[in-house]
């Protein structure tokens, strides 16, 4: 059963109704709610979208950033724990996004619009231009998207 329900909304399920409650990156989670529809012994299983996805990029075109990158696969650990689901495993990888030219560029952040969320090309033709220099002195344009695996149980 797939349900699409708002960030902030209850889940229209009853309490303790599934073994398995799954998600991939979700924009926002009730954990709460995600422990209240697991049976006993139930698994949440999710892939997350790491803190810092893609920063190298973002900062290409955005220029540097102040502020560090929080540990999004340990927040989501915590906030796990904290309605009393048990973390079974956890595991966060960096993964390689390689661009071999500046029209790759531009059809990923098309794409993968919270990368940098206003973008548009004439917006930032400029950093695009410095961008398609760097990729043809180089060869490619390398940045890592972030991702973390978390299974969590209700005790049972």
């Amino acid at each position: 059963m797939v349900t699409r329900v708002a960030d902030e909304d209850p889940l229209p399920f009853p309490d303790a109704m599934f073994d398995l409650v799954s998600s991939r990156h979700p924009t926002g989670r009730r954990w709460d709610e995600l422990a209240r529809v697991l049976r006993p012994g139930g698994t949440y299983l999710t892939q997350g979208i790491g803190s810092g996805s893609n920063r190298a990029l973002f900062e290409a075109l955005m220029g540097p950033q102040p502020g560090g990158n929080q540990p999004s696969a340990a927040l989501a650990a915590d906030a796990a724990r904290a309605v009393g689901l048990e973390v079974v495993d956890l595991r966060s990888q960096a993964c390689r996004v390689e661009f071999g030219d500046v029209g790759a560029v531009v059809h990923f952040l098309r794409k993968v619009l919270w990368t940098v969320p206003d973008f548009t090309v004439e917006r930032y033709r400029p950093r695009l231009v410095e961008l398609d220099r760097r990729i043809r002195r180089d060869g490619t344009f390398v940045s890592y998207s972030q991702r973390y695996l978390l299974q969590a149980r209700r005790p049972g």
